[in-house]
């Protein structure tokens, strides 16, 4: 069960695991975390590292990291994938872990790859050993784990995100490949032009797996000229590459990232940024149903009663889109993105319920005045309920002055209208039968 377990000879294997980093000095990438003097690396280097969990999109060096630290560890290292193991194997790895622990005086290091895969039940069987100490846990993920990994497991590991690679790391990873004798193909003798390597980064999409698998599949399909050399065009790149997929993972956390990024372009007035993530989550085959019902909370939560109607356009687009589907429920979801962008905003409903569910928490004996209370069951009157009630119908403009909040809260005002469209209106009719808000 050890993690890693290459032949001397490992010209067979593919580039991205050929070049696999083995040092933090071979390492391209996410100098966030593993930069010089930064926490995570001055623990690889004196080996004293705790639970952790790895989380970012694929290629991003997750796996290489583990490989990096089971390079460099004394610790008794051992892998397991959350995609084929179950309990038995975790108890395992505990049973082995205590022997070197007890025999040794050796830690062990488990390596969890798609930890997110493992239930409730196989996260528990691990719990009691990482907490004593007997197991150090290095999870990986494509998820985010506060969302997929038992809170238990969370409180006691150390989060490290993992970012896309940039521009210009691919572009040295790159130029290290071709210029490398050992691992590389700098025997080859490979051309790769500007626009070819060009292409290939951007294709790539901050991946590095994507990158070493489109250039060697274009080194492996381009025949040797005469002089020996293998030139690599545009041409070859755009075959080996085909199509970048929309980088979306519906089902993890750059999911969350892109539905962010339309609603607060949607709360920022911005039609075209709000369109355009609309169009990566359709893209990225994102639930129709799911993006409706994002568009209904917006209609209430940014929009509010600055534009009324906004929430029964989002209402009438949930169920159109039901009823109609995809592909043209994607022209109904664009037209109420853009209404909703385009719209007066205003989160005062928002913060109005949320203050007063807070004062129901802090006051839950507040108790209902008693002209507000129900006076049509028998002898709710003598109790004197209902008692001094204005029925404000029977007044000028259907309005009377008179308390509706308990006691100790009476002078609350939790709805305070904005400016903006239709909220000016209500705004000068609660001036005129409350008083402004602002005295």
């Amino acid at each position: 069960m050890d993690l890693f377990n290459y032949n001397k000879d490992n010209s067979s294997q593919p580039l991205a695991a050929r070049f696999r980093p083995t040092t933090l000095d071979e390492f391209i990438g996410q100098t966030h975390i593993v930069g010089k003097g930064s926490l995570l690396r001055r623990a690889i280097m004196a080996d004293k590292l705790t639970s952790m969990i790895f989380y970012g999109p694929p290629g991003t060096g997750k796996t290489t990291l583990a490989e990096v630290i089971a390079n460099t560890t004394d610790s008794h290292f051992m892998k397991l994938n959350a995609v084929t193991s179950g309990v038995k194997d975790i108890r395992e790895v505990i049973n082995t872990a205590n022997d070197n622990l007890n025999m040794y005086g050796q830690k062990t290091i488990l390596f969890i790859d798609e930890i997110h895969r493992f239930n409730k039940s196989q996260q528990d069987a691990l719990l009691p050993s990482v907490e004593k100490g007997t197991i150090i846990l290095i999870g990986a993920t494509t998820e985010n784990p506060y969302f997929e990994v038992n809170s238990a497991l969370i409180s006691r590991a150390t989060i490290f995100k993992l970012e896309h690679l940039t521009h210009e790391e691919l572009g040295e990873m790159l130029n290290r490949v071709l210029t490398d004798g050992k691992k590389g193909y700098k025997n080859l003798g490979v051309n790769l032009d500007s626009e070819a390597k060009e292409h290939l980064i951007n294709a790539a999409g901050g991946d590095a797996r994507v990158l070493l698998n489109g250039l060697e599949l274009a080194v492996l399909s381009t025949p040797t000229e005469s002089d020996g050399t293998v030139k690599i065009t545009l041409k070859e790149i755009e075959q080996s590459v085909q199509k970048k997929g929309i980088i979306y993972d519906k089902g993890g956390d750059n999911h969350y990232d892109v539905i962010s990024a339309m609603i607060k372009s949607i709360r920022g007035s911005d039609p075209d940024g709000a369109v355009y993530w609309l169009a990566r989550l359709i893209e990225g085959g994102e639930d129709p149903k799911y993006i409706a019902r994002r568009l209904l909370i917006h209609a209430s939560e940014d929009v509010g009663n600055a534009d009324p109607n906004a929430l029964n356009l989002a209402v009438s687009t949930f169920h159109a889109v039901n009823f109609v589907g995809m592909p043209e429920g994607r022209i109904i979801l664009s037209q109420c993105c853009l209404y909703l962008a385009t719209a007066p905003k205003s989160n005062k409903s928002y913060i109005a319920i949320d203050q007063a569910l807070r004062d129901v928490v802090n006051h839950k004996t507040a108790t209902v005045p008693a002209h507000l209370k129900d006076s049509h069951y028998k002898g709710a009157e003598k109790l004197g309920h209902g008692v001094d009630y204005k029925y404000p119908h029977s007044y000028s403009n259907n309005f009377v002055s008179q308390q509706y909040l308990p006691d100790e809260l009476q002078e609350k005002r939790y709805y305070k209208p904005g400016e903006s469209g239709y909220e000016q209106k209500i705004k000068e009719y609660i001036d005129k039968t409350k008083g402004s808000w602002e005295d």
